[in-house]
């Protein structure tokens, strides 16, 4: 393991050393003699390490503050109820702006509008053809055999369709791919129309949930219809025969109307403008059978009485019926395109209330709309569409021409309409208030109308012209139909053949509604719609999916955006000749995503976007751009079906727009100038807050103010308790806030005003920085606000598996009628609902203890599902306090007693989260009474590492221990437990110092209980703890114990206290020296004779002889590569501290040092050791400390040989003057030793112990200033002496007597001449000794003999070597023969 020391200040560097190696030593400068002359000397040695914080507890007054409960808990206690409660006023602030969506009564006021956005890019489109099924072949196969008639039409909500084929009747699921027909062909008369009802309440079986009423020729007949829905989620009906039927003959009935609160089945045709309805009963009665048919509008007498009549009567009849069950009232519309209205009185009569010919109608909006040709008397109504009370206080009814204009009729009392909106009072007249053109018949036109809505400050709407001039675009109109809150579906039929419809939809655009409230004027009803083309003629057409809508008021009941995401969006199915067209309506969500998915490069995004803002506002789009971001879109599939949105790149850029278009907050100076408000309260959030908060309110909306629960009575009269909201909305709704969740998670740097405290770095004054801190409390109360509520749903849903009957009856009477009022917001946003949900969970392990389940599994699982909303831990406490109690009665040594000790643990572990340091203590001391010394430490273990689960303390620890730093709070409580952790250690030595340990080769109980507690400190991996035990143990003066502790911890633990401690570091490597791991310890003491430790050079030096007795000890698990590096490091590093060395010792002995400054360059060399290149430059090279210098090139690798060369000679020359001077010896003895003791330590190298250079110049030095001193040989004696091979000093010994360079010429040469004699003699008997080849070759024995006979041949020999030679050269040619 690596250690890092602190390491030297880095001095000013010295001029680069030439050559090719990085440390190669420069020859002298003119600087270099700074030390040894009158120039000022180099800098001081650095500063010593500063010593480490200590980590000791403060004392006195800090003391008394330290933390009783974690910080993280202190913080949230403090802060979370303002922080929910500002989100909640968020959240109700914002349902409030959207309940506030203005009602049809207030967008259609009186006049006309003609406002139409009929968009060209798919994307726009408000309403898609989702798919398209076909009529089965069985039905076209009964289709041919008909004979007089056939019709057909739908059963929308069921997802049926069906046709009367002459007497036939069949039914068919037409999603099915495969359907079953259902018929019903037992009756023999030709049907004219079928209808479908809801049955009145109590008169058939419960399983008959639907009504089927069949108009025959002859007969109106019931058939009971049930259905069911199959586990793969279709729809399956069944008929039964009722027995029911009403004659009718002479009667051509094809009109049925049916209220489906009270079963009322009304009809009409066209034989008559009768109103008529069938009643039914379960049983016969007197005067009345079980089934029989009423007219309401003319006496039975009537038939007989003849009129007198002198003016030519229009036959008129029935076309359609309606009826608005929210106002009891009964619309029909006659042949004539005259509007009758009756009321329904709850003694189940009729009365006809208005009747409203259509030249009234006309007559009331003439002043709105001039008399055209596409509008005048003369143009029928084809249709009317009820609105029901909860749509619209005013209008009534929707009434269409057969040009396609749409005439909004309002009905009213005797003195007001107000008090008629009520199922009491029927209205008394009826009159037409707006008036909703066509679609632009010309391009040009609609063009114009778009150019005027482009410029800032217009309304899109149409110029007064358009209520002059006729519109075809429509006509002719066969017949429309309204949805609530507005979708208008037109068909109309332009072919002559009079075979394919044209389909013309239109919805009002709730952005834009929503946002003309925010304008002073009001906006115009602007509408969004599309053209779709059947191909074929529509029979009939019906809303497949359930009505929703946003209130049961007028007052944003059309508000679409704020429902999208409740229920799936609205579906209508058309039923033509050829199949069933499935339309559904667009979210928003939706035709965002779109329009990402259909962009154009980013430059066509960003258009679509700035149009978004433009149309709908920049909250609103940002809101919409969030929700696709969190997987909100859908779209249709290739194979038709619904598929969620989940292309990366249409939530990237979903998730792109959400950041970059999120606007600033902005100061309200309004609120400032009055210095009532704080600067903070007076920041508008921005645009980004208000789209998030959007959102959630749309995502919770639908649970917000509904009440948790609901009482209810059981079969046997019991109450019961059941959720208000189902459960499967629960969990849909916690889905998509999660998702939400993880968006706010994945991008919080990314937002302003989540991104943390960094976001303050960017602000440049003190107002931006108020208004960051203000966005950053908004949307942080947002984000918490979501945590909360899906925790509490997550509660919710937990209570819900429970027995909820049971634990609500646990509960005193006040909590049980408090918990049936409480509402979801309460729950999720006041202490009023955490308090409720402490007495339920405190309900449920009460319940579950008397069941006998293990009261930790209850606990867990509610923690782990909604841990901070519905926490336990009260509970836990309450149970674990009480266990301790009974242990401690039991008695401690009892198998009771440390069970129930035991218990109480593992219950005090479950909140050790938050566990009060008060309840720590006094469990720490009962345990301590107890001997239960482990749990003691364990609890203590837990509730540290709980409070700070982020790691802050050791986080601070290791950055230094700053006393300014919050993250102290954290290390302060933990010292806490751990204070309590060292008295239980103290407790167990002082029972164990009194106890023999073993007893009869057994451990006694206080043994077992002290290895016990020692065994979890030892398992511990709290480094926060050991940190702090470890520091305790030595402070106790406990050193050894330290070393005897086999836990990986230690070792980083004394690896970081030795980066500011020597102490530690030598610890350190005496606990790796101890646990044999030598290697290691040889790189902590190589690191440590590095350190800036103030360490003398003999102990880095006494480091480094460690380092390298360690390093070459075997240790496992490091191999023999790793071993051999650190060998050489630590090698190349003794040979830079032995080099320093002996330059410490030669500038002790130096005078030349001025006396001032010897002590300051003795310290500076005395401490860290040196790069190479600085003992060069400023120490050897100026000192002229030759013999260091060289040392210093054979370190660096220097090979330049001219300076190798003269750093020699001065070294002769200086070595030969000083023992002169001295007069202690003679010169030649003094270079003796100097060259042998360069030779080891140079190593012989070739490039700085040259033998080619150094023997010539030892030669010469020898015949120039030691001719006849000492021994003849000592130079080859010299050499021979330091191993340097024969044949080596032989080659230079024969290249110096043939070069006759001086001082080796003419007789001179003799001097060579004897020292290749001496060698050749000396090579000669040691190689005959070793045995083997003479001279070790053949070759070099022949070169030797010619040697020694040029020696013969040229007498440079005195006789006696002469005769010497003679002798060589006849032992070398007896070895060569």
């Amino acid at each position: 393991m690596a250690t890092s020391y602190p390491t030297l200040n880095p001095q000013t560097p010295q001029k680069p050393l030439p050559g090719t190696y990085f440390q190669t030593p420069a020859a002298s400068t003119v600087q270099n003699g700074s030390l040894f002359g009158a120039r000022p000397g180099p800098a001081g040695p650095s500063p010593a390490p500063q010593a480490s914080a200590a980590s000791t507890l403060p004392t006195g007054a800090a003391a008394a503050a330290l933390p009783k409960v974690p910080p993280a808990a202190l913080k949230s206690k403090s802060q979370t109820l303002s922080t929910e409660e500002r989100a909640t006023r968020t959240i109700n602030d914002t349902m409030a702006q959207e309940a506030r969506y203005p009602d049809l009564d207030s967008y259609l006021s009186q006049g006309f509008s003609s406002d139409y956005d009929i968009p060209t890019a798919p994307g726009w489109a408000p309403f898609q053809k989702v798919k398209m099924y076909n009529i089965p072949d069985q039905i076209f196969d009964q289709y041919n055999r008909a004979q007089v008639s056939t019709s057909m039409g739908l059963f929308a909500e069921l997802n049926h369709a069906w046709v009367a084929i002459d007497n036939a009747l069949y039914i068919w699921d037409y999603t099915h791919p495969n359907p079953q027909l259902v018929g019903f062909e037992d009756q023999p008369n030709s049907i004219n129309a079928v209808h479908l009802a809801k049955p009145r309440p109590g008169v058939f079986l419960p399983a008959i949930n639907h009504l089927l009423v069949v108009s025959t020729t002859a007969d109106v007949i019931l058939l009971g219809m049930s259905c069911e829905t199959t586990p793969s989620g279709a729809r399956q009906v069944s008929l039964y025969q009722t027995g029911m039927l009403a004659s009718i003959r002479g009667l051509d009935i094809h009109v049925f109307a049916s209220s489906a609160s009270t079963g009322r089945v009304f009809f009409g045709g066209s034989s008559d403008n009768d109103v008529h309805e069938l009643t039914y009963q379960q049983e016969e009665r007197w005067f009345a059978g079980r089934c029989a048919k009423v007219n309401h509008t003319s006496s039975r007498l009537a038939a007989f009485t003849p009129s007198l009549s002198f003016t030519q009567k229009s036959f008129e009849h029935v076309e359609q019926m309606e009826i608005d069950d929210s106002r009891n009232l009964l619309y029909t519309l006659s042949s004539a395109s005259t509007i009758r209205v009756f009321h329904m009185k709850p003694d189940g009569t009729l009365v006809l209330a208005i009747t409203k010919p259509a030249a009234d109608i006309y007559s009331n909006i003439g002043h709105i709309v001039t008399s055209n040709e596409t509008l005048n008397p003369k143009v029928r109504i084809v249709s009317i569409s009820p609105i029901p009370v909860a749509e619209a206080s005013r209008y009534h009814l929707m009434a269409t021409t057969g040009t396609g204009y749409r005439i909004y009729l309002s009905a009213t009392g005797t003195y007001s309409w107000s008090p008629a909106s009520n199922v009491i009072n029927a209205p008394t007249s009826m009159q037409a208030h707006h008036v909703k053109t066509p679609p632009f018949d010309n391009p040009s036109a609609a063009a114009a109308a778009a150019i005027n809505a482009s410029l800032p400050g217009q309304a899109r709407f149409q110029p007064p012209i358009t209520s002059k001039v006729p519109i075809h675009s429509l006509d002719p109109t066969r017949f429309s139909a309204r949805f609530p809150p507005g979708y208008f579906f037109c068909f109309t039929c332009k072919d002559s053949m009079q075979k394919s419809d044209s389909l013309f939809i239109s919805a009002p655009d709730s952005g834009r509604v929503a946002r003309s409230q925010e304008t002073v004027i009001p906006g115009k009803a602007s509408e969004t719609a599309i053209w779709l083309s059947l191909g074929s003629r529509a029979e009939d057409i019906g809303l497949c999916s359930p009505p929703a809508t946003a209130t049961n008021t007028p007052g944003g009941f059309g508000n679409e955006l704020a429902i999208q995401f409740d229920n799936p969006a609205a579906e209508i199915a058309i039923l033509t000749n050829t199949g069933i067209h499935v339309i559904r309506r667009r979210r928003l969500v939706d035709m965002f995503a779109a329009l990402v998915r259909g962009g154009t490069g980013d430059e066509g995004l960003e258009g679509e976007i700035k149009n978004f803002i433009r149309t709908y506002g920049r909250s609103e789009t940002l809101a919409t751009a969030l929700a696709v971001a969190c997987g909100q879109g859908v779209e249709v599939s290739p194979d038709s079906r619904l598929t969620k949105i989940n292309d990366p790149d249409v939530l990237e850029f979903a998730r792109k727009v959400f950041i970059e278009y999120g606007g600033r907050p902005t100061m309200n100076e309004n609120a400032v100038s009055d210095n009532a408000t704080s600067a903070i309260d007076a920041i508008l959030p921005s645009p980004r807050h208000a789209g998030i908060a959007l959102y959630i309110s749309r995502l919770v909306r639908s649970i917000w103010r509904k009440e948790i629960a609901k009482v209810g009575r059981g079969a046997n009269g019991a109450q019961t308790i059941a959720p208000s909201v189902a459960i499967a909305r629960l969990q849909a709704v916690q889905r998509d806030l999660s998702a939400l969740q993880d968006f706010f998670k994945a991008n919080k740097n990314f937002i302003e005003g989540l991104s943390g405290p960094e976001a303050l770095t960017r602000v440049s004054n003190k107002q931006e920085e108020t208004a960051l801190q203000a966005e950053h409390r908004a949307l942080h109360s947002l984000v918490q606000l979501v945590s909360r509520t899906i925790e509490g749903i997550s509660f919710v849903l937990v209570l819900f598996d429970e027995r909820v009957d049971e634990i609500v009856g646990t509960l005193p009477e006040e909590s049980k009628q408090r918990f049936l009022k409480l509402t979801y917001e309460e729950l999720f946003s006041t202490s009023k609902g955490y308090d409720i949900a402490k007495e339920l969970v405190k309900g449920i392990v009460n319940r579950n203890i008397a069941k006998g389940s293990n009261v930790e599994t209850v606990a867990d699982a509610l923690r782990r599902r909604c841990g901070s909303f519905c926490s336990a831990e009260d509970v836990i406490i309450f149970k674990a306090q009480e266990l301790l109690k009974r242990a401690t009665e039991a008695g401690a040594n009892s198998e009771l007693g440390r069970n129930l000790l035991n218990e109480s643990l593992h219950l005090f572990q479950q909140v050790s989260d938050s566990l009060p340091m008060d309840y720590l203590l006094s469990a720490v001391e009962s345990y301590i009474h107890n001997q239960f010394f482990a749990g003691a430490i364990q609890l203590a273990l837990n509730v540290a590492a709980s409070s700070d689960k982020a790691n802050m303390a050791l986080s601070w620890i290791v950055d230094g221990r700053s006393e300014d730093d919050s993250r102290k709070d954290y290390f302060y409580f933990r010292k806490q437990c751990y204070d309590l952790i060292f008295k239980v250690i103290i407790a167990v030595d002082t029972l164990a110092a009194h106890d023999p340990g073993m007893i009869d080769g057994q451990f006694t109980v206080i043994a077992k209980r002290k290895n016990e507690a020692y065994g979890v400190i030892t398992d511990s991996s709290d480094e926060v703890f050991l940190t702090s035990l470890y520091d305790w143990y030595l402070e106790q003066g406990w050193s050894e114990r330290l070393l005897q502790i086999k836990a990986p911890f230690v070792v980083t633990y004394l690896e970081r206290k030795s980066e500011d401690d020597i102490t530690h570091a030598d610890l350190l490597w005496r606990y790796y020296a101890q646990a044999e791991r030598y290697f290691e310890a040889a790189k902590v003491q190589f690191q440590l004779a590095q350190s800036a430790f103030a360490l003398p050079l003999g102990r880095r030096i006494e480091y480094l002889g460690r380092a390298r007795a360690n390093a070459s000890t075997f240790t496992p698990d490091v191999g023999r590569q790793a071993r051999q590096k650190l060998l050489q490091e630590i090698s190349v590093l003794m040979d830079v501290a032995s080099v320093q060395d002996d330059l410490l010792e030669r500038l002790k002995e130096d005078n030349r040092i001025a006396a001032d400054r010897k002590p300051e360059v003795l310290k500076e060399v005395d401490g860290p050791i040196m790069d190479i290149s600085t003992l060069f430059n400023q120490f050897a090279d100026p000192g002229s400390y030759y013999d260091i210098c060289l040392q210093i090139f054979f370190q660096a690798d220097y090979r330049n040989s001219a300076d190798i060369k003269a750093t020699w000679q001065h070294l002769l020359q200086d070595l030969h003057d000083e023992t002169i001077n001295k007069a202690t010896s003679q010169p030649y003895e003094a270079v003796i030793e100097k060259v042998r003791s360069l030779g080891r330590r140079l190593r012989m190298s070739e490039t700085v112990f040259p033998i080619p250079l150094l023997l010539p110049m030892l030669e010469r030095y020898a015949v120039e200033y030691q001719r006849g001193v000492g021994p003849a040989t000592w130079v080859i004696d010299l050499f021979l002496d330091l191993d340097v091979p024969h044949e080596t000093l032989f080659s230079n010994l024969e290249a110096m007597y043939y070069t006759d360079e001086a001082p080796f010429q003419g007789t001179n040469r003799k001097y060579i001449a004897k020292d290749l004699l001496y060698l050749i003699d000396h090579w000669f008997l040691h190689s005959v000794r070793l045995g083997g080849v003479v001279f070790g070759s053949d070759a070099a024995a022949m070169r030797i003999s010619e040697t020694l006979l040029l020696l013969l041949q040229q007498g440079v020999m005195t006789p006696e070597q002469t005769q010497m030679a003679q002798e060589l050269r006849a032992k070398v040619e007896d070895v060569l023969r």
